[in-house]
C-alpha cells in the first residue's frame, strides 16, 4: 500500500509490528510503541488510502442466514461513507459539531462513522434500548446539534428541541413528517474532500458510561485514541488479514466500536454481523459454522447460553475466541475448551480506554486469569494511598511524561471535570478495579473496588464467589453482595437466577448451600441466598449497587424477603 502521509505510516509499522509479533508476546511487548501522530484522520488517511481498489470483504451483515446476508468491500465502504460526508455537509454538518446517532447493525451505521470522521465532526454513540427520557439527557449533556435515528425509533425523539436537526434512516418516503430522509445521501458526490486537516487530539467520540456505579458520564476520545489506541485490541483478539469476525455486541456502547470497527479493520479483517430479533444459542451457533467465522468476541452472559448447547456437534472453523465486558467464570471456559479445543481468552478494558490487559495469541492462559498488560500499556496495582502493591486498585501511569500515557486513553470526562481530576489524581489513570498480581505477572481480577467487601475481617471478592457459584449445574447467573450482620459485619449473600428445568424452593436453596460449603473455604462460603432476578443496565452488567443497596436498607422485619434462605434455615448443614 502507498500513498500513507507521515503519521498514517507511523500507525502503520506499528500495525505491522504486532502482526509480526501476533504469538511472541515478549517482542511484542518490548518492542511496540505507541506510533508519533501529529495530523490523522483515520477515515481519510488510513482507511480511505488501503480501501483503493480492495475488493476484499470489510463488512458482511446477515438477516437471514437463508439468503447468506450482503457484503461490502473495503472500496464500497470507501465510496459510500465519502457520500455520507458529502450529504451530512449538505445538511450543515461541520467539524467539531456532535451528532448523535442510534442505529442498529445496519450499514448505514459504518457509512455514518466513517462520514463523520472525515467532516471532523464528533459522534455519541447511543444505543437503541434507550427510553424517551434518556433520549433527551443524552442529546441536551451531549450538546448533539444532529441526530441519526433509526425509523423504529424517531418517536423518543418527539420532545427535542426543534433546533435539533433530525436524519431517519430506513423510513418510508414522505412518512416522517420533520425528519430527512438518509437514502438521498448515496445520491451525493463520491468524491469527498476534506475542509482541512484533521489533527490526531481532536475529539472524535463522546460515550456515555454504562452507569454501573452512578450517573454516566461523557467519556471523550480521539482521532488517535480509540481507532489507534485499538491497536491493543487487535492484539488481544488475535486478528490478521481476511478474517471474518464476530463481535456479538449491541450498537451504542464502546465496545461496539473496539471490536465492530476499530480492531478488525485495522487488521483488514471483515466485520461480521448476524442480526437476530431474540437470541437463541443454536442459531448464533449454526451463523458462525454456515458463515465460517474465525474469530468471535462475545460476552460472559452470551457464553453462558452458548454452553448450554451441544457444542462439539458443531463444526466451527473458529481459529480465537475472546471474552469482554465482564471476566469470564472458568467453569465456562473449561466447557468450551472440551467441546472445541480452543480456550476462550479473556481480556480487560473499559469505555474509557481500549484493552488494556489480556490472554494474548499462543501464551498459556492461566486459570482464572485476565492475562497481562498489552503492549502500549503499563500497568500497576495500587493501594488507597497509590502506593504500589502486589493487590490493589489497576492503575495506568500518566504522570507529567507524556510518553507514559497510553494512547487509548481518553482525554477526561467531557460533561465532569472534577470526575476527571479524580480518575487522574497523583500520577494515574484509576479504573476503580480491584485485581491481585500473581508472581508470573499475570493478573486476576478481583472486582470493581466498591464490590469489594469485607466479612469477619476477610476481604472478599464477589466474582470470585460468582464463578463457584455458576459451577452448580442449577444456576444461570449469580450477584454476590454483603448483607448485614451483627457477628460478622457483614456475610455473603447471593442472588441467583436458576437454570431452564430446575425449580427455586427450599430443596434448591438447601443443595446450594451445601455445594457452596464443599467448595469454599469458611469464611468464604454463602450464608444467605435469593432467587431472584439480577438488575442490570440497559448494556447488560449487573447492577450490584441496587443490591448492595437493598440490603443495606432492608429493616428487622420481616426477617427473610421473598424467596430468600439463610444458612442457618437447614441445620442439617451445620
Amino acid at each position: 500500500m502507498t500513498g500513507f502521509t507521515p503519521s498514517a505510516q507511523a500507525f502503520i509499522d506499528a500495525r505491522e509490528l504486532l502482526l509480526r509479533h501476533r504469538t511472541d508476546y515478549a517482542r511484542a511487548y518490548e518492542e511496540f510503541a505507541w506510533p508519533k501522530l501529529d495530523m490523522f484522520n483515520w477515515a481519510l488517511d488510513y482507511f480511505d488510502v488501503m480501501a483503493r481498489g480492495n475488493d476484499n470483504p470489510a463488512l458482511w451483515i446477515v438477516d437471514d442466514l437463508a439468503d447468506g446476508g450482503t457484503r461490502y468491500s473495503f472500496a464500497q465502504m470507501s465510496e459510500r461513507s465519502s457520500r455520507m460526508a458529502n450529504f451530512l455537509r449538505e445538511q450543515g454538518v461541520t467539524r467539531g459539531d456532535r451528532l448523535l446517532l442510534m442505529l442498529p447493525n445496519r450499514v448505514e451505521l459504518w457509512d455514518v462513522m466513517l462520514a463523520a470522521m472525515k467532516l471532523g465532526a464528533i459522534v455519541l454513540p447511543a444505543t437503541t434500548q434507550l427510553s424517551p427520557d434518556d433520549v433527551r439527557e443524552r442529546v441536551e449533556t451531549g450538546g448533539a446539534r444532529y441526530v441519526v435515528v433509526d425509523a423504529a425509533e424517531l418517536g423518543k425523539f418527539d420532545a427535542l428541541d426543534r433546533g435539533v436537526k433530525r436524519i431517519a434512516v430506513g423510513a418510508a418516503p414522505g412518512a416522517c413528517e420533520g425528519w430527512i430522509d438518509l437514502s438521498h445521501a448515496y445520491d451525493a458526490s463520491p468524491a469527498f474532500e476534506p475542509d482541512g486537516p484533521t489533527r490526531a487530539t481532536d475529539p472524535l467520540l463522546l460515550y456515555f458510561t454504562s452507569g454501573t456505579t452512578s450517573k454516566p458520564k461523557l467519556v471523550e476520545h480521539t482521532h488517535e485514541s480509540y481507532p489507534v489506541g485499538h491497536l491493543s485490541t487487535m492484539y488481544w483478539i488475535g486478528l490478521v488479514p481476511g478474517d471474518v469476525h464476530w463481535n456479538i455486541s449491541s450498537p451504542g456502547w464502546a465496545k461496539h466500536a473496539w471490536s465492530c470497527f476499530f480492531a478488525p479493520w485495522n487488521a483488514q479483517a471483515c466485520v461480521f454481523v448476524y442480526n437476530y430479533a431474540r437470541f437463541v444459542p443454536k442459531d448464533t451457533l449454526a451463523a458462525i459454522v454456515q458463515c465460517g467465522v474465525t474469530t468471535l468476541c462475545a460476552p460472559p452472559t452470551v457464553w453462558r447460553m452458548l454452553v448450554q448447547e451441544p457444542l462439539a456437534t458443531y463444526a466451527v472453523k473458529l481459529r480465537e475466541i475472546v471474552g469482554a465486558g465482564e471476566p469470564l467464570n472458568p467453569e465456562i471456559i473449561e466447557r468450551v475448551r472440551h467441546a472445541w479445543g480452543i480456550t476462550i481468552r479473556d481480556g480487560y478494558g473499559q469505555t474509557e480506554t481500549t484493552c488494556q490487559i489480556g490472554n494474548s495469541p499462543g501464551q498459556p492462559v492461566a486459570a482464572g486469569s485476565m492475562g497481562r498488560p498489552l503492549p502500549g500499556y503499563r500497568v500497576e496495582l495500587v493501594d488507597a494511598d497509590d502506593r504500589p502493591a502486589s493487590e490493589g486498585e489497576i492503575a495506568l501511569p500518566v504522570g507529567r511524561d507524556s510518553a507514559q500515557r497510553p494512547l487509548g486513553l481518553m482525554t477526561g470526562y467531557a460533561n465532569n471535570p472534577k470526575a476527571s481530576e479524580y480518575a487522574m489524581r497523583n500520577g494515574y489513570y484509576h479504573t476503580s478495579d480491584v485485581a491481585l498480581r500473581r508472581d508470573d505477572g499475570y493478573y486476576v481480577y478481583v472486582g470493581r473496588a466498591d464490590d469489594v467487601f469485607k466479612s469477619s475481617d476477610y476481604r472478599l471478592s464477589p466474582f470470585e464467589l460468582e464463578s463457584v457459584l455458576i459451577e452448580h449445574e442449577a444456576i444461570a447467573e449469580a450477584a454476590v453482595v454483603p448483607s448485614p450482620d451483627e457477628l460478622r459485619l457483614s456475610v455473603p449473600k447471593a442472588f441467583v437466577i436458576v437454570r431452564q428445568g430446575f425449580e427455586a424452593g427450599p430443596e434448591l436453596a438447601r443443595e446450594v448451600f451445601r455445594f457452596s460449603r464443599e467448595k469454599l473455604a469458611p469464611y468464604k462460603r454463602i450464608r444467605r441466598l435469593q432467587f431472584s432476578d439480577l438488575p442490570k443496565t440497559i448494556s447488560g452488567k449487573i447492577r450490584r449497587v441496587e443490591l448492595r443497596r437493598r440490603e443495606m436498607e432492608r429493616s428487622a422485619e420481616p426477617a427473610r424477603q421473598p424467596d430468600e434462605y439463610w444458612e442457618e434455615d437447614f441445620p442439617e448443614l451445620r
